[in-house]
């Protein structure tokens, strides 16, 4: 994984001028790490899995972790206080993508290298005084950093709920209202495009649904407030699909009878992981629970009718109906928007049509 050149082991650091505190996956990665900085610096480790929280801050931390396991996202995250206490964050990651890069910059790096790194390359990354931010700008749109740091938040929001640990509602939030200020500034369609050509199932559709509800509620004229509400409710709203299989969430091809019974239990049993959890208000909640009620009392998971759904839950529904429709799914390519928009305008008695004929410009023009 590492490389050493005889160059290195004669550098003239002086050990114990630098603390570095590594974080790895995997005890191979730790080891090698430690036997390259040691002679040099102070060094602490951990196992990612472990999550101990150092109580001390360092001058740099390196994480080596692959990022394509969604399990170690909520545990960098968790780490995240200590990560963004060191003016360097340097992320070894396993394999060298655009997606991956943006997900560890959205994750706190200020540098990524790619494994296997040599020692010369990291050392000049440990010993080097300009900033590393300043490399973001070169590898990472806005947009895109929205996009990542959404994918990040609901990874360790769906991992979370799998390990029975508690959602990080303020983290999820904040990812919620990059997303607003993104769509708010470049558009919708750069948002639809961004999100459909760097991420894959579920993880797409929900910030697909969470850019089209604040593309919709801007084009209506909603406060700040409402705006905010909206994308959250957008951010949590298919928590529930954590428990569902993923070789069910991503088969490809149609579901069978006992495979859409399975996924239709995903609103109550998101509701059942977010409820009781501070920072969840229970119009949230109620969102969560029946984005997928219709006005006519055919919906699911409680058969609502029209007076018991409410104004964010009929706008949520629609959005979330456009953006399965126009995503990329492994049975069929993504759905033309003016396709979509049809099918919207043919659910007559099912979905509110005053808002759909005011969901037309964004379906169509924004």
């Amino acid at each position: 994984m590492l490389q050493k050149t005889p160059e290195t082991r004669r550098s003239n650091n002086k050990a114990g001028s630098l603390s570095v505190h590594v974080i790895a996956d995997s005890p191979r990665k730790l080891a090698d790490l430690r036997a390259m900085l040691e002679p040099r610096y102070r060094v602490s480790c951990a196992l990612l899995e472990d999550g101990k929280k150092p109580g001390q801050a360092f001058d740099a931390v390196i994480i080596a972790a692959d990022l394509r396991n969604v399990g170690n996202i909520a545990p960098i995250k968790e780490a995240e206080k200590t990560i963004r206490s060191a003016r360097k964050r340097i992320f070894l990651i396993d394999r060298k993508t655009h997606l991956l890069v943006v997900q560890a910059y959205a994750l706190g790096a200020t540098r990524v290298l790619f494994n296997p790194v040599s020692e010369p390359d990291l050392l000049v990354q440990l010993n080097d005084d300009v900033p590393g931010d300043i490399f973001l700008r070169d590898v990472v749109s806005d947009t895109q950093a929205a996009a990542s740091s959404g994918a990040v938040a609901l990874a360790a929001m769906f991992s979370a709920v799998l390990d029975g640990k508690p959602v990080d509602v303020l983290g999820t939030q904040q990812a919620g209202s990059k997303i607003a200020d993104s769509v708010a500034c470049d558009g919708l369609s750069d948002w639809l495009e961004t999100v459909r050509r760097h991420h894959e199932g579920t993880y797409q559709h929900c910030l697909l649904v969470t850019g089209v509800a604040v593309d919709f509620g801007l084009s209506l004229g909603l406060a700040r407030r409402d705006i905010q509400r909206l994308y959250c409710a957008a951010m949590f709203h298919d928590i529930g699909k954590a428990i569902i299989p993923v070789a069910v969430l991503d088969k490809p091809g149609r579901l069978d009878a006992d495979e859409r019974a399975l996924v239709e239990t995903h609103p109550a049993a998101g509701y059942e992981a977010l409820k009781g959890t501070a920072g969840i208000s229970l119009e949230i909640l109620d969102a969560v629970r029946h984005h997928h009620e219709y006005l006519d009392g055919s919906g699911y998971p409680d058969a609502l009718g029209a007076a018991s759904i409410t104004d964010m839950v009929r706008i949520l529904t629609i959005a979330d109906i456009f953006a399965a429709l126009i995503e990329d799914r492994r049975y069929r390519p993504a759905m033309l928007r003016e396709t979509a928009y049809d099918i919207l305008r043919n659910m007559r008695g099912q979905l509110e049509q005053p808002l759909v004929s005011a969901f037309k410009d964004v379906a169509l023009s924004r």
